[in-house]
């Protein structure tokens, strides 16, 4: 199978995609559309297929997207859901759910039901989580 990047996915990469995407009609395409973008805004990461997401990482992981196990917020209809990590908490009415796992690092969750949900706002945050990923550990604390 051929990504929109022209990059070759393994038949092993797709039987795994289809295992966690499969189960719920739409999903996969909804997958498939945020990978492309993911792959066309950072054409070196790594994409590493697990058993409830995929992540894409540079020298960390800096974005999720993984198929729902329960309704979110009560949401019906077809969705996945794409994760990101900052240096802050993000304040934006598409954010269904913040976490900070470690003090300083917040994951943030935003659903995708339709293509235009990866617009250029969700691909401002994936530079920002990128760009955090790139620099975590570097950071100086002050004296």
């Amino acid at each position: 199978t051929m990504c929109s990047d022209k990059r070759m996915r393994s038949a092993e990469m797709d039987a795994d995609l289809l295992f966690l995407f499969g189960k719920k009609p739409g999903t996969l395409s909804l997958y498939e559309a945020g990978e492309a973008l993911i792959l066309r805004e950072f054409p070196d990461v790594k994409v590493i297929v697990k058993k409830t997401q995929v992540s894409f990482s540079s020298r960390y992981g800096f974005a999720y997207l993984w198929p729902p196990t329960r309704k979110i917020n009560g949401r019906e209809g077809t969705y996945i859901v794409l994760s990101f990590g900052l240096g802050y908490r993000l304040e934006n009415p598409r954010i269904v759910e913040s976490v900070e796992p470690y003090p300083g690092r917040w994951t943030h969750h935003t659903l995708i039901s339709s293509p235009n949900d990866l617009d250029e706002e969700a691909v401002i945050w994936l530079r920002e989580a990128y760009d955090f990923s790139m620099n975590k550990g570097r950071r100086r604390q002050p004296l």
